[in-house]
C-alpha cells in the first residue's frame, strides 16, 4: 500500500460540489492500493501514517505526530498512485488492486483509522473528486508498506 501524505493546514474533498469531507490542521494523505497489499499491510500503513513524525515540536523540529498534535487525518483514495511510470509516455496500472480489493482496503483502512484517531474524514471510492488543501511547509512524503 502506498499513503502520499502531505502536512496541511486544511484539506477538504468534494464530490458533485458537495463537501464529503474536510480536515483543519493535519494530514492529507493519498491512499493507493497495490495487487497482493492486505488487511496487515493496511494495519502497518495506519500505524505509520498516525506516528510519522512530520509536525514541529517546541524546537521547530519534525518530531510530532499527528496524534501528538490531535490532527486531522484526511484519507483519499487514489488509484494513480500505483501507476508504473518507468518507461514511456503512458502509464501502466498492471500493479493495482481490483477495484473490489482496493475498495475493501480503502474501506478497511477508513474503519480502523476512525476507532484509533479522533479526527478522520475521508474522500469516496471510485468517484471523481475535487481535492482541496493548503500544504504546511511543504511537507510531503511517501510511505510504501511493499507486498512480498
Amino acid at each position: 500500500m502506498i499513503g502520499l501524505l502531505q502536512r496541511v493546514t486544511g484539506a477538504g474533498v468534494e464530490v458533485d460540489g458537495a463537501c464529503v469531507g474536510e480536515i483543519e490542521a493535519g494530514l492529507l494523505v493519498l491512499v493507493g492500493v497495490e495487487r497482493g497489499d492486505d488487511e496487515v499491510r493496511a494495519d502497518r500503513l495506519l500505524e505509520r501514517l498516525l506516528g510519522y513524525r512530520v509536525f514541529a515540536d517546541s524546537n521547530g523540529r519534525m518530531n510530532l505526530s499527528v496524534r501528538d498534535v490531535d490532527g486531522g487525518l484526511l484519507l483519499v483514495p487514489q488509484f494513480t498512485l500505483v501507476a508504473d511510470t518507468r518507461k514511456g509516455t503512458r502509464p501502466g496500472f498492471s500493479g493495482g488492486a481490483t477495484p473490489e480489493l482496493g475498495r475493501h482496503l480503502f474501506e478497511y483502512l477508513c474503519a480502523q483509522a476512525r476507532a484509533s484517531h479522533r479526527v478522520v474524514a475521508t474522500g469516496v471510492f471510485g468517484a471523481n473528486m475535487q481535492v482541496t488543501l493548503t500544504n504546511d511547509g511543504p511537507v510531503t512524503f511517501w510511505l510504501r508498506v511493499p507486498t512480498p
